[in-house]
């Protein structure tokens, strides 16, 4: 009898289990996936006097033509009036993604902004064992076969509308009366970014320079902060995109730590430091579209005059 009892014990804690496996799946499949969300974070990295500096950081919408709720609450950002674009990437998952994606931009295309390419704006995502993602980054396969993606047109609609190519390539912007210097690579994790092209010193006479990258490599990381940028912008992390409540995500597609997967963090080289904002992104790949304990966002960074040497700077405040 006490057999009977301990095993029907089992079966149910058995079935308590997969009910609440189930739901916690049902939730990340289809709620917390189109949960969007708008972090706001303050970054004090501007000079002394300057006037406070929005910046709207958008990344990882691999978008497909039908997320009509995606395209809305991104055309909804342009209420926030940025002062500037910063777009990191990884904005398409289907061929024919473009003129939806420019209709989510709308009007944000007639502000200042700037823009680096991940994978997923050369190559469609496909199929593939969901544990590679477990795996070290370096030890991740690529693709062999050429761009399946229409990059240039997006390249040459972005470009029309006057946001910046920062793929392996530096420009200026004269924005509020402020010269940012910036310098930004193509996609470190499929090996398209030529940081040498950009390599130098920032030039002191800018009021801020900015690095700009989709995915956050160390070696990226580094090199930025070793030029002497103080603020770099990335995304491709997801967040960890299935992250564990109250412990956070447990892998970042990079070789980033966990413990900046997300949000603003600094990084330090060679005696070094700068603001990291990594943005967990918008999206995720139509083949694995589930989200837990990591809403898919976009970031209103509010750059203010610095307080304290660029070494020792903290984000004032996040929400």
């Amino acid at each position: 009898m006490g057999l009977r009892r301990i095993a029907g014990n089992t079966l149910k804690a058995t079935a308590a289990v997969g009910a609440v496996g189930a739901a916690c799946v049902a939730y990340a499949a289809l709620v917390e996936v189109r949960w969007f969300t708008l972090r706001k974070v303050t970054v004090p990295v501007l000079p002394a006097g300057a006037a406070p500096l929005k910046v709207l950081h958008l990344s990882d919408l691999h978008l497909m033509p039908t997320q009509e709720k995606k395209i809305g609450w991104v055309n909804d950002l342009a209420a926030l009036e940025p002062d500037l674009i910063v777009n990191t990437g990884d904005n398409l998952s289907h061929e024919d993604s473009v003129l939806p994606l420019l209709r989510a931009f709308g009007a944000l295309l007639d502000v200042p902004g700037v823009f680096v390419f991940g994978s997923n704006d050369y190559w469609k995502p496909h199929f593939k064992n969901p544990g590679k993602y477990l795996l070290p980054a370096n030890k991740q396969r690529h693709k062999p076969h050429g761009p399946d993606l229409p990059f240039e047109e997006m390249r040459r609609a972005f470009t029309s509308a006057g946001w910046a190519d920062l793929n392996n390539a530096k420009t200026s912007l004269k924005v509020n009366g402020l010269r940012l210097d910036f310098a930004g690579t193509d996609d470190p994790h499929i090996k398209r970014d030529r940081y040498g092209v950009v390599a130098g010193e920032v030039d002191p006479s800018a009021d801020l320079s900015i690095g700009v990258t989709h995915a956050p490599y160390q070696r990226v990381l580094n090199a930025f902060v070793d030029d002497g940028y103080p603020l770099v912008l990335a995304g491709h992390t997801h967040g960890g995109q299935l992250a564990v409540p109250f412990y956070g995500a447990l892998v970042t597609n990079c070789d980033l730590d966990a413990s900046r997967v997300k949000g603003l963090s600094t990084w330090g080289s060679s005696g070094r430091q700068a603001a990291l904002h990594v943005s967990a992104g918008l999206g995720t790949s139509p083949y694995a579209p589930v989200r837990f304990a990591c809403r898919p966002e976009a970031t209103l960074l509010t750059l203010v005059p610095r307080v304290n040497p660029i070494s020792s700077h903290a984000p004032a405040h996040v929400s």
